[in-house]
């Protein structure tokens, strides 16, 4: 990978031609594509977190998309990942009490 290369969602060529430039691209192969998907993955999730409160749930939603990605290269659909999720959460719990570990006696 270069620094000047990024995967980049799929209709991104459509709209810099739509502009009137020449987008050069390629199609990354499988192993490629799922180190790719990972430093995406990364990458959203440094936005997100620098992100304002207004600009939070878009890149929330860019997070979401690499994650189905990451999802799909391995395999599996939304709803199987989705229902992995809730057998964690049935198992485990979710996040929503906000509890923070602080050790145990």
């Amino acid at each position: 990978m270069t620094n000047t290369s990024k995967l980049v969602r799929d209709r991104i060529p459509e709209i810099i031609r739509a502009n009137g430039e020449d987008p050069t691209y390629y199609t990354a192969d499988p192993a490629e594509y799922r180190n790719r998907l990972r430093a995406k993955l990364t990458e959203e999730v440094t936005e997100f977190l620098a992100a304002t409160d207004e600009d939070a749930p878009d890149e929330l939603a860019d997070i979401l998309e690499v994650a189905y990605a990451l999802a799909a290269d391995l395999n599996l659909t939304e709803p199987h990942l989705d229902k992995i999720r809730h057998a964690k959460a049935a198992t485990k719990g979710t996040f929503t009490d906000r509890i923070v570990w602080t050790g145990a006696k």
